[in-house]
């Protein structure tokens, strides 16, 4: 298939800038593969599409305020944002401008809180940055560094927990897992009443997911990688589920991408841990998932890819100009999508 057969024409103004108050408040486009019908409601009625014995699975990364404000030892101006962490306070890491972050540079953030040496130039143009400090480093990047927001939008984010989800646990991520943030404590404690497990994967996200496909054969895209880790808590719940002729329902394409990447055709677990570059387009042959709640997803995305590929292509574009259409809010702070 070509990338432009995954194009859509986008309002700039229909780009969701803030998020909406409150989380649940968002409309909600449902999906049912059985009649290829599209029905408009508000993500604080998901529990109408969900039945008891059902499993959510959530990916429970959260995100770093990754994004550090500094000074290089010439005093000029200098920007970073931590990508992976190698090893002990060394980290992969973009720097600006780049082509004076050069090895050896000393970096200055917060009046000097935490300071850095660029120890290495990467092939790419990453650079590896180690960094001394004292006490915890993620309490201190908490306190001065900012979000990574996608570079779509440009309103400034006034409360850093609204681009985290509310079950967000283990810190790792460049960009957040944005299906999830739909979810208030009270919904997801609703969904738990009605007798809908959920369980837990853990996907950082990088900032991969914003790249575009930019080969026009998509088979000739690479995908960037990120580390999952699948808990045999999960792998228990889902069995269970399946076992017991409930659905699998996968909260967002991260949660997809390590399901996907961790079980085999005949139902079983073969990694609850590693590296996945899984790409999945039409044609791909699901082996876990049931249902699907996910966000609106850019033009020629590899995510409208992965989309595309569970609720089928066509119907897919046709829901995107739906919602073109009816106005709907789109991407990282937009509104919801489920798929059933």
């Amino acid at each position: 298939m070509k990338k432009s057969e995954f194009f859509y024409e986008l309002p700039p103004e229909m780009i969701a800038q803030t998020p909406i108050e409150p989380r649940d408040a968002s409309r909600l486009m449902v999906l049912d593969r059985r009649d290829e019908s599209i029905t408009h409601k508000h993500f604080y009625d998901i529990c109408s599409f969900l039945r008891p014995g059902d499993c959510l699975v959530v990916n429970d990364s959260r995100v770093m305020p990754a994004r550090l404000m500094g000074k290089k030892d010439t005093g000029a101006n200098v920007e970073i944002l931590l990508l992976n962490q190698r090893k002990k306070d060394v980290w992969e890491a973009l720097a600006g401008p780049g082509k004076r972050a050069k090895t050896g540079a000393i970096l200055s953030f917060g009046d000097g809180i935490i300071k850095g040496e660029i120890v290495d130039v990467l092939p790419d143009g990453n650079r590896l940055i180690k960094f001394e400090y004292e006490g915890s480093f993620f309490e201190i990047l908490d306190k001065i560094g900012e979000m990574p927001l996608p570079h779509y939008i440009t309103e400034k984010l006034e409360d850093k927990e609204r681009y985290q989800t509310v079950y967000s646990h283990e810190i790792g991520s460049a960009a957040a897992p944005t299906a999830g943030l739909h979810f208030t404590t009270e919904l997801m404690d609703k969904v738990r009443a009605m007798g809908v497990n959920i369980a837990y994967v853990t996907l950082h996200v990088g900032l991969g997911t914003f790249r575009p496909v930019k080969e026009e054969e998509i088979t000739d895209h690479k995908m960037h990688s990120e580390h999952f880790y699948l808990p045999q808590e999960t792998i228990d719940i889902i069995k269970k589920t399946k076992e017991n002729g409930g659905r699998v329902i996968s909260v967002g394409t991260t949660a997809t991408r390590t399901l996907e990447s961790a079980y085999d055709y005949n139902g079983n677990a073969e990694r609850s841990e590693g590296w996945t570059d899984i790409f999945i387009y039409p044609g791909y042959k699901f082996k876990v998932i049931d249902a699907l709640i996910t966000n609106f997803h850019l033009p020629e995305s590899s995510l409208i890819m992965l989309v595309s590929a569970f609720a089928g292509y066509d119907y897919t574009m046709r829901a995107y100009n739906t919602a073109v259409q009816e106005k709907y809010r789109f991407f990282s702070f937009g509104d919801a999508m489920m798929i059933l």
